[in-house]
């Protein structure tokens, strides 16, 4: 339940991520530094980020911005 729940999100961000940057504003906004944690763990909860290339793309461009610290999971 939990993995079709959360791939179903995931589907949403990757249509919403199509052809932007960002999840909001054309720049990095504290949307994007509070949603990307939780996105990018989704491993953790047997969810593969594998069919969501603009999501990966996206935790990309937030993994280059600079002061970027990273968490072990990531």
């Amino acid at each position: 339940m939990r993995a079709r729940k959360g791939g179903s999100i995931l589907s949403l961000i990757e249509v919403h991520l199509a052809g932007k940057d960002w999840l909001v504003l054309g720049r990095p906004t504290i949307a994007d530094i509070a949603c990307m944690p939780y996105i990018g763990l989704a491993h953790e909860g047997g969810i593969s980020l594998a069919p969501y290339p603009a999501v990966k793309a996206w935790i990309g461009r937030i993994k280059a911005l600079p002061g970027f610290i990273t968490m072990p999971a990531l």
